[in-house]
């Protein structure tokens, strides 16, 4: 491990403890330049394991718990429809997808309508009602237990249908996503879901806001490298855009 890397991890571990730090105070600290800690906690923030905050850093952000999916509806609704419109042009014909539940996979529903040949595979009860507009689609849903919050079908029968298909894609809303945490959900029976959704199909695609970004939930899903593409907007944090694009993630903007 190098010099960089171990104060780095230190100073990680400060930020996290302490939920601040400055730049001032890392200085004197470590006996290093303001300006060498400056740019660890460009490479810490980039990383998605702290937050840059004026003169210094802050801990990482929680996710705030989600309240059910028609309270959300209205939430970054320009954002979303963008995003559902890019996730879409993802989407050829003739393919098979899976589409996930959540507010911003039912955008992605609404703009299917033109696609020919398409299989779609659903836990969403509302991606299926919207779905059932276009004839052309073949619309497959799974069994399980209803979530009445998402309008989603959870729990043990899910899985098990979920094991019996596959998907050219699989098209996934998340709770949070940072470099250091990954891929993160609220805890519970929807989260083994999502672990699902990430091996369903050879590639997966997850959608997130710019309010998803930089953030960390408390049930573990998946490393971020578990997205094939990610879809996002412009107001997504640029210096961690860059990091997943290095990491070889496409991400594409809506």
């Amino acid at each position: 491990m190098s010099l960089n890397t171990g104060r780095q991890q230190q100073i990680a571990q400060i930020v996290r403890q302490q939920r601040s730090a400055t730049v001032q105070e890392l200085s004197a600290q470590f006996g290093v330049s303001e300006a060498t800690i400056r740019r660890d906690l460009e490479k810490l923030d980039g990383q998605g394991v702290i937050q840059r905050a004026h003169g210094g850093a802050v801990a990482l952000e929680s996710a705030l718990p989600e309240p059910p999916i028609v309270r959300r509806l209205r939430d970054n609704q320009d954002e979303k429809r963008r995003i559902g419109l890019a996730a879409a042009r993802l989407v050829h014909d003739g393919e098979t997808i899976f589409l996930g539940s959540g507010t911003t996979t039912i955008e992605v529903a609404r703009q299917l309508g033109e696609k020919r040949d398409l299989k779609v595979i659903t836990n969403a009860l509302n991606v299926a009602n919207i779905l059932a507009n276009f004839e052309h689609i073949t619309v497959i849903i799974t069994g399980g237990l209803l979530r009445h919050s998402e309008m989603s079908m959870i729990g043990h029968l899910t899985e098990q249908a979920m094991r019996e298909l596959r998907a050219d894609k699989a098209i996934m809303s998340i709770r949070a996503l940072s470099l250091g945490a990954g891929l993160t959900n609220e805890y519970g029976m929807e989260t083994t879901i999502d672990r699902a959704i990430i091996g369903f199909a050879p590639h997966v695609i997850v959608l997130a806001d710019h309010s998803k970004w930089g953030k960390s939930a408390t049930a573990f899903v998946a490393p971020v490298s578990a997205a094939h593409t990610i879809v996002t907007t412009d107001a997504a944090p640029s210096a961690m855009v860059k990091q997943l694009q290095t990491q070889g993630i496409q991400i594409v903007f809506g």
